[in-house]
């Protein structure tokens, strides 16, 4: 019965007085006056993690802003926004420069008087690479940088405009309510030193990677466990559930833990996050192995993007 229909069938000064008091007191659904219900510590944790998850993601170089990935075989590539170059990208000069490449290796000079820079500096000649002291070798104009990668020995040219529809465009993220019953105290189980965990990626590639022990855990009176992969100061968990392809997003998520304590390790499920390839062609992203697809729905983490449904 809403306030209304309370003061219409009350008659009495006093009964109107009283009901009003009570009214007052306890506070209508919606009343500004109402207190904001408790948000717990490790909700609050999660919803910050949120909001960095989403400023990583919307960066101006981010997973949203690629636009490309060339295989590069041996050769001599134009390069540039022209039509006429051998690989076009999105902006810049008509003509970027030419990409010589000899087996894996990959030599790139620069068009005399485009506005080409690397890693921020003009340069006439330089040999890309994939890693180094300073990082990756980034090669810019305008909007547009270009980037070295290796797949299985083969030189990768990704492409990344800060400009794309897929990053200015992008509608956000959304999740299932906080469900504190997925942030899970699990046990640490560890393996002999050296083991290795195969794990597979969207191009087919079979990957050896460390695999230095697993975490059992129990939900709902049943047992499940999760291969982990090292990374550095974490743990990398790639898995799937029963909400993969529903939703959630179908070839998996991803989940990082801090590094086990006393023999125990905390899987909070509500950062479980979708893998780029949910929202980019352009990324080779790994596959949940054989021993993370786990038989229950966990009803927490990031959802599918609307355009993976």
């Amino acid at each position: 019965m809403n306030a209304l229909r309370i003061f219409t069938v009350v008659r009495s000064p006093l009964a109107v007085l009283v009901v009003s008091i009570g009214l007052t007191a306890c506070g209508l659904p919606g009343d500004p006056r109402d207190p904001e219900p408790a948000v717990s510590e490790h909700e609050n944790e999660a919803l910050e993690w949120r909001e960095r998850r989403l400023a990583r993601l919307t960066e101006p170089y981010g997973w949203l802003s690629l636009v490309g990935l060339e295989f590069l075989e041996s050769g001599h590539w134009q390069l540039g926004s022209g039509p006429d170059n051998d690989l076009v990208v999105p902006a810049g000069p008509d003509r970027w420069g030419e990409l010589t490449v000899v087996d894996n290796q990959v030599w790139f000079d620069v068009a005399p008087g485009s506005d080409v820079q690397v890693n921020g500096q003009p340069f006439d000649s330089i040999v890309m690479r994939v890693s180094g002291e300073d990082g990756p070798t980034l090669i810019e104009a305008e909007t547009v940088q270009l980037q070295l990668l290796d797949r299985g020995g083969r030189p990768v040219l990704r492409v990344r405009d800060s400009q794309a529809p897929t990053r200015v465009e992008f509608p956000g993220l959304e999740y299932f309510p906080f469900n504190p019953d997925w942030r899970i105290e699990a046990r640490w189980h560890e393996h002999p030193p050296g083991r290795t965990l195969l794990i597979a990626n969207v191009l087919g590639e079979l990957i050896e990677e460390p695999n230095p022990g697993w975490a059992e855990f129990e939900f709902e009176g049943r047992t499940f466990g999760l291969e982990a992969v090292d990374s550095t100061d974490q743990l990398f968990f790639i898995l799937a559930d029963r909400t993969s392809g529903h939703e959630t997003y179908g070839l998996g998520r991803f989940l990082y833990s801090d590094l086990p304590e006393d023999g125990t390790v905390v899987l909070d499920f509500n950062r479980a996050y979708n893998p780029p390839c949910a929202f980019t062609e352009y990324s080779t992203c790994p596959l949940p192995p054989p021993e993370n697809r786990l038989d229950v729905r966990i009803e927490a983490g990031e959802l599918a993007p609307e355009a993976a449904y």
